[in-house]
């Protein structure tokens, strides 16, 4: 059952994602080669805390940590460890934050210093999937037609689309109804209303949709060990049409700012 959010609602989640919004610009200033999955995870723990909210991935399901830092063929949950980044790993960054009671939960990822023009371009096109597909969530509209936003787009590029996981409802708990998939035929699925609130986020392989899970229960690796890109947003049907409840404008300051003090 899908649960329509009322305008309250609505400003509450925008509240959680928005400290989401600001964990991952914390992060952002971090993620330098060196550093650790588990030093950035204690640094967002500490900064969902200092913003009187709980970490929202923290024993959810059993998960161990915070984040979700996923690296390079790790497609999504990885688990924060000591292993330092390096310069040309792509990692994602996904995080969740329950305030006064709602769930925020976007990602994004992130160069760790230069990457190559072939992993720079999976990052970019994985950015455009996702807008491309919130620029379909309207009133009146179907859930196929975000997931076939995403796929045509993705595709197109000669990239996989990840089918075993989806973007997802979110509310009081993480995961509501419907399902968000990244793939889809237009005018298919349920029809999308005012007050519908879901994360969307597309999951987009260099090399092939296929996926494996790891012997750890939890992280899941692209099976021709190709890199992969994951970008998140919360968004909204208010007035019809698409409210992003989230930003990456902390991340893009936060990328800005250390980008002029290498430049």
């Amino acid at each position: 059952m899908i649960i329509y959010k009322t305008r309250e609602e609505i400003e509450l989640l925008r509240k959680a994602a928005q400290v989401v919004s600001r964990t991952l610009g914390k992060v952002a200033e971090k993620i330098e080669p060196g550093v650790t999955p588990l030093e950035l995870d204690r640094l967002a723990e500490d900064y969902i805390r200092s913003q009187n909210a709980v970490p929202g991935f923290l024993g959810l399901y059993d998960f161990p940590n915070s984040l979700c830092i996923s690296k390079n063929e790790q497609v999504v949950h990885g688990i924060p460890d000591n292993t330092p980044l390096k310069e040309g790993d792509i990692v994602s960054i996904d995080c969740g934050a329950i305030l006064d009671g709602y769930y925020g939960d976007h990602a994004f990822t992130f160069a760790v210093g230069e990457v190559d023009d072939e992993t720079q371009k999976l990052l970019d096109v994985t950015k455009e999937c996702l807008y491309l597909g919130i620029e379909e969530c309207r009133a009146g509209s179907r859930l196929g037609d975000i997931g076939f936003a995403v796929q045509n787009h993705a595709e197109k590029h000669g990239y996989g689309v990840v089918r075993e996981l989806v973007g997802h409802g979110i509310g009081k708990e993480m995961h509501e109804e419907p399902q968000v998939p990244n793939y889809g035929k237009r005018g298919r699925g349920k029809k999308l209303k005012e007050g519908l609130v879901v994360a969307i986020e597309p999951m987009i392989n260099m090399g092939t949709k296929a996926i494996k899970q790891l012997d750890d229960g939890w992280t899941i690796i692209t099976r021709d060990k190709k890199p992969s890109a994951h970008f998140e947003h919360d968004v909204a049907i208010v007035d019809g049409k698409p409210d992003i409840l989230s930003t990456f404008d902390y991340v893009n300051e936060a990328l800005e700012k250390k980008a002029k003090v290498h430049g």
